[in-house]
């Protein structure tokens, strides 16, 4: 595909809090443009407080994409995102609108820009052995296992996140090498778009304030009430989106395993933490330009030539 037919994609990234959904509404508005979500955990329906899903007023005011897409008790992963993410940007560009790709799932956003990792299949079978383990002696004993067997992909996959530990053991088990290094390898070097690649970062102390309080601003808007209601509905605790940032830690009090006030200390701790997972993921990225989140004259002076220009 020639340069000029392959779309433009304005990737607006970063770590949790810092202020992309702000930004990128005023410029998808500014542009008349769309927004495609990359975030892992907007796609789960009903899942909206503890995700900072954009609310109805922001998306009456500019199209979302990839919200919603599916329940949390079925799968969603990077291939999923990266084709359907496709279908969206595709036709967008086909109809001429700016397309604004807004996330912090640094794996989604890699995969999208550079292509899918090469890897083997899912083998059932094998899958349900590692799940059995997991169920009998816990995600923690998973990951131990995997360090041991794997160090290299367990220091890259966080100990709670049950669903990429088996994907790392299973592909390690199939072909006898670590997934890390075949991420590494694989380089995402596909380009199936022009992208131009906006990070928002800032200094700690005020990224940490600003996570504070957007976990106090989701506790007052409910998220007690949503984690209760998703587990009344049968989503159970064991699910892969139920064991993500704040349903996780809102779900362990409900069943009795801590008061609220000690779930409501370890949920901004950890989400400080993956904060700065975040940022080490983007930050060894050449192509981000880096801006402060109330830099939109800074953002739009790159962004302006790149719409206007027909090649990279």
């Amino acid at each position: 595909m020639a340069s000029g037919d392959r779309p433009k994609l304005i990737v607006i990234l970063g770590p949790t809090a810092v202020g992309k959904s702000a930004l990128a509404l005023e410029l998808a508005r500014t542009y008349g443009g769309e927004i495609v979500s990359a975030d892992s955990m907007q796609v789960y329906r009903g899942m909206d407080i503890g995700t900072a899903k954009p609310g109805p007023e922001a998306r009456a005011r500019v199209p979302h994409h990839l919200i919603d897409v599916v329940d949390p008790d079925e799968p969603f992963n990077a291939a999923l995102f990266v084709e359907q993410a496709g279908r969206v940007i595709n036709r967008l560009h086909r109809l001429g609108t700016p397309v604004f790709v807004v996330g912090g799932t640094g794996l989604y956003i890699r995969a999208l820009l550079g292509g899918l990792l090469g890897s083997p299949g899912p083998d059932e079978a094998l899958r349900a052995q590692w799940k059995a383990v997991r169920d009998e002696k816990g995600v923690h004993h998973l990951h131990e296992e995997l360090r041991r067997l794997d160090p290299r992909a367990a220091g890259r996959i966080h100990p709670h996140d049950a669903v990429r530990i088996v994907r790392a053991l299973e592909v390690l088990t199939l072909t006898g090498e670590s997934i890390a290094g075949k991420q590494a390898g694989h380089r995402f070097a596909e380009r199936r778009y022009r992208s131009l690649k906006i990070g928002l970062r800032l200094e700690r102390e005020p990224l940490f304030e600003r996570i504070e309080a957007r976990v106090d601003a989701m506790l007052a808007a409910g998220l007690v009430d949503e984690v209760a209601g998703l587990l009344a509905r049968g989503y159970d605790a064991s699910l892969r989106p139920m064991q993500s940032l704040g349903y996780r830690h809102i779900g362990g009090h409900l069943r009795g395993e801590g008061d609220l006030a000690d779930a409501v200390r370890t949920l901004k701790r950890d989400t400080r933490h993956y904060a700065k997972r975040q940022e080490t993921w983007f930050a060894p990225d050449p192509e981000i330009r880096w801006f402060s989140p109330g830099d939109a004259a800074g953002v739009e002076a790159c962004l302006r030539p790149f719409l206007s220009r027909e090649s990279p």
